[in-house]
This record gives C-alpha cells, sequence and structure tokens, in this order.
C-alpha cells in the first residue's frame, strides 16, 4: 500500500501530516511510506530524517500523489489539488466537511473515501486519535502566551522593594480541552484564572487546575460527546448579561468556546470591551469561526477604546514541531485501524472507523454532510 504525504497548500500552514517518527513506525508495518521533498521543513522534519526512518522521499507533487492508495494532510485538499489525486483514492484529513463542501463534491466526483479526523467519536478507545484535543492543546497554551506578550503588566505577583503588583486577573471562557490549557498555563505564569463554561460539568477540571469557576444562573449546555451544545439566542443574551460584569473586571480575557460545524457564538460584545480598562487584552481563539468577541478580526489586532482585541487563526501552526508530532500520533495510530497488515481494510462495522467516515467511495455517508450538499444543490437549482 502506498501512503503519501504531500506539502501542505494552505496559506501560512506550517504543519505536516506524517513525521518521521511515525513514518517509521508504518513502514515499519509494511505500508510503503512516500513524502514530498520538503513536505516536513517548515516543522523542522528534514528529508534525510524521512529516509532514515524508511521513507520515500519524492520531488514533485504528481509523482508523489501517482498511484498512492492513501493520501494524509493536515488541511482538507483544496478543489484544484482534489483533480489531481489518483480514482478511488482515500483520504485521511482535518476536513471539517460543514466549512468544504465544494471539496467533499470534488472528492466525491474522485470516488474517493474520505475519513475526516476532526469527526472521530469522543469515546476512550479514540482518545489516542484525537487531533482536536490535541491542536487544542496547543492552541490553549498559546493564548495564554499570546495574552501575556500583550498585556502591559506582569501576570505574577511581584513583592519589590518599590511595592507589591498584584497578578493579573484572567478570565477565560470555554473550558474544553483549549482553555483549560489555557488555564493551565496562566496559572503556570502566576496569574489569578476564572473560567465560565456552559457545562457545568466542567466546574470541577477548571477546580483541578487551581481556578475559580464563574457561576451564572443558566441551565447547563452540555451536549453529545462532552461537547457544549448550540444554545439559543434567547440563552446568548442572558448569559451576555451575566458575563459582562466579569469581563469588565479583568485584565485578560481568552475566549475559547467553539461547537463543532457552527458558527462561534458571541460572548464578549463591543460594549462589554468598552468597560475593560485601558490596556486589557482579549484574546479570541474562535476567531477562524466567527468569533467569540464581536470587535475579532481573523488574524488582527483591533486596539478599541485602549483595549487589543486578538484574533488567533491556526494557533498550531505557529508551533508547527510538536503540533506536528501530536497530530502524527494521532494520524498513525487511526491509520493503524484502516490498515492491516500493510493493506487497506478499513472495517466500517467499527464505530471510530463509521464515525469518522465522510465519503465512501464517492458517496456521502455522513448525515449532516450529506444534508448540506443537497441544500446547497437545491440552493443551486433554485437559482
Amino acid at each position: 500500500m502506498k501512503l503519501a504525504v504531500p506539502t501542505e497548500t494552505l496559506v501560512g500552514e506550517r504543519r505536516v501530516a506524517i513525521v518521521p517518527e511515525a513514518a517509521g513506525r508504518l513502514s515499519g508495518s509494511g505500508v510503503d511510506v512516500f513524502v514530498q521533498a520538503g513536505a516536513g521543513s517548515k516543522a523542522h522534519f528534514s528529508d534525510a530524517a524521512y529516509r532514515e526512518n524508511g521513507a520515500d522521499v519524492v520531488e514533485g507533487a504528481d509523482d508523489l500523489l501517482h498511484g498512492s492508495d492513501v493520501v494524509v494532510k493536515v488541511h482538507a485538499p483544496a478543489p484544484t489539488e482534489v483533480q489531481h489525486l489518483p480514482p478511488a483514492v482515500t483520504v485521511v484529513s482535518f476536513l471539517q466537511p460543514a466549512a468544504q463542501l465544494d471539496t467533499v463534491r470534488a472528492l466525491a466526483q474522485r470516488q474517493a473515501t474520505v475519513f475526516s479526523l476532526d469527526l472521530v467519536p469522543r469515546i476512550s478507545r479514540a482518545q489516542s486519535m484525537d487531533a482536536l484535543s490535541s491542536q487544542a492543546t496547543v492552541s490553549g497554551y498559546l493564548a495564554a502566551l499570546a495574552a501575556a506578550e500583550h498585556l502591559p503588566k506582569f501576570f505574577p505577583m511581584f513583592m519589590t522593594a518599590a511595592g507589591t503588583i498584584p497578578p493579573a486577573k484572567v478570565l477565560v471562557l470555554g473550558a474544553g480541552v483549549a482553555g483549560l490549557q489555557a488555564i493551565a498555563t496562566a496559572r503556570r505564569l502566576g496569574a489569578q484564572v476564572r473560567a465560565y463554561d456552559v457545562r457545568s460539568a466542567a466546574k470541577e477540571e477548571v477546580a483541578s487546575l487551581g481556578a475559580s469557576f464563574v457561576e451564572l444562573e443558566l441551565e447547563s449546555q452540555e451536549g453529545a460527546g462532552g461537547y457544549a451544545r448550540a444554545q439559543s439566542e434567547e440563552f446568548l443574551a442572558r448569559q451576555r448579561e451575566l458575563i459582562g460584569k466579569e469581563v469588565a473586571a479583568c485584565d485578560v480575557v481568552i475566549t475559547t468556546a467553539a461547537v463543532p460545524g457552527r458558527k462561534a457564538p458571541v460572548l464578549v460584545t463591543a460594549e462589554m470591551v468598552d468597560q475593560m480598562a485601558d490596556g486589557s487584552v482579549v484574546v479570541d481563539l474562535a476567531a477562524d469561526s466567527g468569533g467569540n468577541c464581536e470587535l475579532s478580526q481573523p488574524g488582527a489586532e483591533v486596539l478599541h477604546g485602549g483595549v487589543t482585541v486578538y484574533g488567533m487563526t491556526n494557533p498550531p501552526s505557529a508551533m508547527p514541531t510538536h503540533s506536528s508530532f501530536l497530530y502524527s500520533r494521532n494520524m498513525a495510530n487511526f491509520l493503524g485501524l484502516i490498515v492491516v497488515e500493510g493493506e487497506l481494510r478499513p472495517d466500517f462495522d467499527d464505530e471510530i472507523v463509521s464515525g469518522s467516515c465522510v465519503l465512501r467511495n464517492g458517496t456521502a455517508v455522513h448525515e449532516s454532510t450529506r444534508d448540506l450538499i443537497e441544500e446547497k444543490i437545491e440552493r443551486a437549482d433554485a437559482q
């Protein structure tokens, strides 16, 4: 079986889907691993390291993809890339199909079988394949560092001959994996941390990291698989009303709230930012999906009345070595389910395999993706 690892084509992306260590593991299991020359260079993995681990390094993308049985990527291939894939190929990536319908349709036309790691069920057996969590760990860590860098104050308390400097007050909105890592990192930096999440179950996790949990008079919004479910506009309006005082009292607000496949909820309004002290910072990890802060602009630092609002985009790419290492481990563990004795043999009776499958031989088998494709076709016909 030929496994191809192409260079990521998304502008600014520095990660690679398979690192040399994982290439060696796959080669040892009977898989022929082919890597595009320079694919790992931005993550500081050399072509020589891949060769040392049993992979073949190929110069051009066309030569790399020719005859490939499986293509692994970090991001979904662009529709133009899909045209260069072999017919009936299997693709494994962070597809995020709800946001990549044109790519899904292009892959369907190639009769491809497609697995998306962001759809891996959150069950204990699949934890080693949970790329959402591994990359969110990187994002949360970097969010806290970005906040400390932008804040014109110390994070920790200092007792000096000139007087005592109190610790920075940090509020983290959303206590999923990214939020918990942001809490842990801010605490390590010495900040006083409070956190809020719509899921009441998050209270114990927040407390275990030494932070205080903000309790609002609202019902829990826990959804399937431990994710937060989508909230009504009435709930969000009441939530914003109650959380405004917490935002105003903080030096830093880090927002991490996201619902998979949906636009990020607005938690911090412009009015809330108006109430924050000059020099305060908002770091929005949901900027790529619409933003938790009304003022966020993806990839930009917005100065609003003395408050910096930083909309982080694709944070894992900013730490490509370790984010690639983690993602590659997730990828290799998933491939272990669908590749048996060096041959591609996915067991679609396995809930992890079936749950993460978007297309099977060109047919959409992921229900919500199929519905979105049909809806898009109906809209196009109506026009």
